[in-house]
């Protein structure tokens, strides 16, 4: 159970805080939900009911900075997950995302980075469904890390760079 004032990860959406718990009646019946605000943006809230088991999985604690680096020392050991199928691939790296599971994000991150590094040798792109796969997942993971490290987002990339081979 969540209390007001925790930080989650809710879903692709990103870091948010429990602001409350309130009862509301949305679908005809009162029903207990978790107010969710993103910590990002003023404007978007997310109502997530209590007691639906499939709203509260994406909903998860943001991860401590020992898991981070954890996380960082693992990253070479992370199984590449290419599939040549579009379809079959897109449908896999979207059920990756969904799930949030940061081992998986970080091979996605790693088999698309290395995917688009390969096909710019050759001269050609990555597919744009590809791209947008790897930015959802780069920007998932890297404002979870900026949050907790206390730095920007954009000095995450640095951050691993200089953690990958000596982890702390």
């Amino acid at each position: 159970m969540y209390r007001t004032g925790d930080t989650v990860m809710y879903g692709s959406f990103g870091i948010c805080t429990v602001t409350s718990v309130e009862t509301c009646d949305f679908t005809g019946e009162e029903q207990e939900y978790y107010v969710l605000r993103q910590t990002s943006s003023d404007k978007n809230v997310f109502y997530v009911p209590v007691d639906n088991a499939a709203a509260l999985d994406k909903i998860r604690p943001v991860c401590t900075k020992a898991e981070i680096d954890e996380l960082i020392a693992s990253m070479d050991s992370e199984e590449l997950i290419w599939i040549e199928d579009d379809t079959r691939r897109r449908k896999e790296y979207s059920g990756i995302i969904r799930g949030a599971d940061k081992h998986e994000i970080i091979s996605l991150i790693k088999t698309l980075y290395l995917r688009r590094r390969e096909l710019a040798e050759k001269g050609k792109k990555l597919r744009s469904s590809d791209e947008s796969c790897l930015d959802l997942a780069e920007n998932m993971l890297y404002e979870e890390f900026a949050y907790v490290l206390g730095i920007d987002k954009s000095e995450v990339v640095s951050y691993i760079a200089g953690h990958i081979h000596s982890p702390t």
